[in-house]
């Protein structure tokens, strides 16, 4: 067992949210993909978070809280929407950019005026974020814990696969299990009059607009959100959409789809929820078996099946 994984005891999470308040960092699941977490007003701690990912320094971070009574401390001007939205999706995988507080330095928002923020559902995260509230964190910064442009861990494994040779003694993970949305937060502008879909997610355009009244505008923000450039989420394989696989390639499709021969089948997700749940980690396993190259039979539809196409375009683009 490496030295950086922990189990998710009680004290296992008081521990961790002490790490936390000395400037360590802690890597912990979300429903959505594992997190590399710091205290979020801690500028030491949050640069250690890009200097272990190799992440750009004007790539903003995302803040975790316990719950969304916490929001008006990181924001300064929430809509009626955006509380909408919190009341109907948090926890849940859904981030919410707004106008930042002072609360929210440079050194999180990557110098913009507007800061993410989301409460996540996953109980080992709840329970982290809780355990720091009590010690005094007002909420923790975690991109995906992964190296820079690379594919998300949706397991604690992973993480120690990625990042272990660049963490530190004081550093810790939490090993929460398998991930059960498999692909990042919907990220959510709301900084004017409606609601503008940054990156898709789990929580859908029709979701919004149903939760909200309003209709979604096109995503034409000039903010600087995770997982927006064109390159990203990448293994080293190579990513292959509308192609037929031959002999040697990789192969992930859903399950209606025949494997044909020689083709190393990768996933065989049976709906699309599935298919977020696995792609990750069949994108990693296609890297573990050395494959030059993955064939994808992308989703059709709306709702996940977005932003699955969404994270297998850019890492099409490789890395």
């Amino acid at each position: 067992m490496s030295q950086f994984l922990s189990n998710c005891t009680a004290d296992a999470m008081a521990s961790a949210a002490g790490q936390l308040m000395a400037g360590d960092l802690v890597a912990f699941p979300t429903e959505t993909v594992y997190g590399l977490g710091a205290d979020a007003s801690n500028s030491h701690a949050v640069a250690r978070v890009y200097e272990v990912k190799g992440r750009p320094n004007d790539h903003p971070l995302i803040v975790h809280i316990a719950s969304m009574e916490r929001m008006g401390e990181w924001a300064s001007d929430v809509p009626e929407y955006a509380i909408a939205l919190a009341r109907s999706f948090w926890p849940g995988p859904m981030t919410l950019v707004l106008k930042r507080s002072e609360l929210a330095g440079d050194f999180v928002t990557g110098g913009q005026d507007t800061v993410g923020i989301r409460v996540p559902d996953h109980v080992v995260a709840l329970a982290l974020l809780e355990a720091f509230e009590k010690v005094g964190g007002k909420g923790v910064a975690a991109p995906s814990a992964n190296r820079f442009g690379h594919v998300s861990p949706t397991n604690a494994g992973a993480v120690i696969e990625e990042l272990g040779d660049y963490l530190q003694s004081g550093d810790v993970v939490l090993d929460g299990g398998a991930c059960n949305v498999g692909v990042e937060s919907t990220i959510i502008d709301c900084t004017s009059g409606a609601p503008k879909v940054l990156r898709p997610g789990a929580i859908s355009v029709a979701m919004i607009e149903e939760c909200t009244g309003l209709k979604t505008t096109e995503s034409d923000s000039s903010i600087r959100v995770s997982g927006s450039l064109e390159n990203h989420y990448a293994p080293i394989a190579k990513v292959l959409l509308c192609e037929t696989p031959t002999p040697g390639q990789g192969f992930i499709a859903h399950s209606s789809i025949k494997t044909p021969e020689g083709v190393i089948r990768l996933a065989a997700p049976n709906n699309d929820e599935e298919f977020a749940q696995l792609l990750y980690s069949a994108l990693r396993e296609a890297d573990t078996q050395g494959l030059a190259e993955v064939v994808v039979v992308q989703p059709i539809g709306i709702g996940i099946a977005v932003a699955i196409r969404d994270r297998l375009a850019r890492a099409a683009n490789g890395r």
